[in-house]
């Protein structure tokens, strides 16, 4: 089976190419805006910025042949861009199909997200027939549903690619240690501070999804192999909790409304002191939980790591500097990170090289 990943050097896309290239039957042809220097062997790379418009000739030239477009793409940074994210979110997503249109492509795996959700006030967990409106005040959420919009779309105006929407909860893998912690931890808190948290303060009404990037990787194989259409849900068991994470962190949970965390949040993203913005926090105490019935009966899916030991693996990746061979997996240092901000500003509003 001839493949086209977008996004393949990130978090999920790392996984997915280990998963497909381990048996050698398949062709994967892999897209991203910077490529690794050391590569998967059996993987024809081709760079691509999904916010160009000439992004959609390249990617047609990438996706003509191909049995199936894996879309992986996305973006979580810089957080004070929103015309950025929305260009490389949405906008990419449109280009994909674009592109997918000319070549033909006869099957589309798009990774939308838990995200895409619409608000919900209870821990039942919901099926993929929960509407996908977003979370109003997340740009992520909001986002991601744009994206489905765009799905939508496509499939009513008469093209006969079969279209499949992954929603995973949180992903994580051991390898995205750095990326995760680059994301979220200004510059300059060393990854050292992990070893020391006393305590965790959030609400204790929190609860995640979470699920190991390689069941994600598992989950797109099998959809490849039946071609099968539609929504599914993925994430392990237990959801996490503030008393869950903190054990992992070994701390101690201290119960703050999460009203009072938003405006504290709030204060330190407009003062450029962190990068992540209050929509995330909106968006983990708004969003559904997730039940993962359809995966099982008609793919035939069942994680392998439950969700707190995904957490375990992810905050010991951050605390042991763990990387992967490509450049958004790239190891995270103090000196490292001061550097890119001399360079390029702040990792919430700098721009892309």
């Amino acid at each position: 089976m001839r493949i086209a990943v977008t996004g393949a050097t990130g978090n999920i896309g790392s996984a997915l190419l280990r998963h497909l290239t381990a048996s050698g039957e398949h062709q994967i042809v892999g897209l991203a805006r910077r490529l690794p220097e050391v590569a998967p062997a059996g993987v024809e790379w081709r760079s691509v910025d999904l916010t160009h418009d000439d992004a959609v000739d390249i990617l047609a030239d990438a996706f003509r042949g191909a049995d199936a477009v894996v879309h992986l793409a996305w973006g979580f940074q810089p957080s004070h861009d929103l015309r950025y994210l929305e260009s490389l979110g949405p906008g990419g997503t449109r280009r994909v199909l674009d592109a997918i249109a000319v070549a033909d492509v006869p099957h589309l795996v798009h990774l939308s997200s838990v995200g895409a959700y619409s608000p919900k006030e209870d821990d039942e967990p919901v099926d993929e027939s929960w509407p996908t409106g977003g979370v109003p005040s997340s740009r992520y959420s909001v986002h991601k549903a744009a994206a489905e919009r765009l799905l939508d779309a496509y499939q009513d105006g008469g093209h006969d690619t079969i279209i499949t929407r992954l929603r995973p909860g949180i992903v994580g893998q051991r390898s995205a240690g750095s990326a995760l912690l680059r994301y979220g931890v200004p510059a300059l808190v060393p990854r050292q501070v992990l070893d020391h948290v006393p305590v965790l303060p959030l609400d204790r009404r929190l609860r995640i999804p979470m699920v190991h990037a390689d069941d994600v990787a598992d989950a797109i194989a099998r959809v490849l192999e039946r071609r099968a259409a539609g929504p599914f849900n993925l994430a392990a068991e237990p959801p996490l909790t503030t008393d869950r994470i903190a054990d992992v962190l070994g701390a101690r949970p201290v119960h703050v409304p999460s009203g009072v965390l938003r405006a504290a949040m709030s204060l330190a993203w407009h003062a450029r002191l962190q990068q992540v913005d209050t929509g995330w926090l909106d968006m983990a105490f708004a969003l559904p939980l997730l039940d993962t019935g359809r995966a099982r009966r008609e793919l035939g899916w069942q994680p392998q790591h439950d969700a707190v030991s995904v957490l375990a693996e992810v905050i010991t990746g951050m605390r042991e500097a763990a990387e992967g061979r490509t450049p958004v997996l790239r190891r995270r240092t103090v000196p490292g990170a001061l550097k890119d901000f001399v360079r390029r500003g702040p990792v919430g509003q700098r721009n892309r090289p």
